[in-house]
């Protein structure tokens, strides 16, 4: 798959760039990118809500009524869950949402997400560039450009570009990362996907395995 290579003013610079088949051209696995963004969005939550059960309240053992003739349902403590102030029955305890998926199930996962955007005419490939200093006015420009500065865009680099980062990390609908973070959720987050020509061996050479 050939797709052409853009400068940072949206002008075709000529040259052509080939997509890997393995990595931008095959089936997508629909189970699969589910269970990794599913991991990824698990992993986010810090999984600190708690909630006291009644074991927890503090307040009177006494019981707060007889146990027969008072035509209601017997009662033993105000600490109990039917009663305002009570503990919370089965109340949210701290607990950590992750799980595991393992590395070949990741990487499908993600070869399906950048064929899922190559069918969709998603991805734009641009040449390397860099910024002499941080200038989110700059970067503003390029996507401007690029037809980007209203939909959501990840920008992926081939190595780390502190300015770059810098430059856009204000900004809401745009994410810069470097090949090495690509993730299944990231990619299918984004509406638009911009590939750096340095990112590219980088992708394909991770995803190939």
């Amino acid at each position: 798959m050939k797709i052409a290579v853009l400068d940072k003013n949206g002008k075709d610079t000529g040259r052509k760039v080939d997509l890997s088949k393995e990595v931008f051209g095959i089936e997508p696995n629909n189970h699969a990118v589910y269970l990794d963004v599913k991991q990824y969005l698990a992993n986010q939550r810090q999984g600190t809500h708690k909630a006291k059960e009644r074991a927890e309240i503090v307040g009177s053992t006494r019981k707060i009524k007889k146990q027969k003739g008072t035509g209601t349902a017997r009662a033993g403590s105000i600490k109990s869950g039917i009663f305002k102030g009570g503990g919370r029955i089965f109340g949210p305890r701290p607990r950590s949402y992750s799980f595991k998926l393992n590395k070949n199930l990741k990487r499908l996962a993600r070869r399906s997400a950048l064929s899922i955007k190559a069918n969709e005419k998603a991805i734009i490939v641009v040449e390397d560039l860099s910024f002499d200093e941080p200038k989110t006015q700059e970067f503003t420009s390029v996507l401007k450009s690029l037809g980007l500065d209203t939909k959501k865009s990840l920008f992926v680099l081939g190595e780390s570009n502190n300015n770059l980062y810098l430059s856009s990390r204000n900004l809401k609908r745009t994410e810069v990362i470097t090949n090495s973070e690509l993730s299944t959720y990231k990619i299918m987050n984004a509406n638009s996907l911009v590939l750096f020509e340095g990112s590219l061996e980088g992708i394909e050479s991770n995803l190939s395995k």
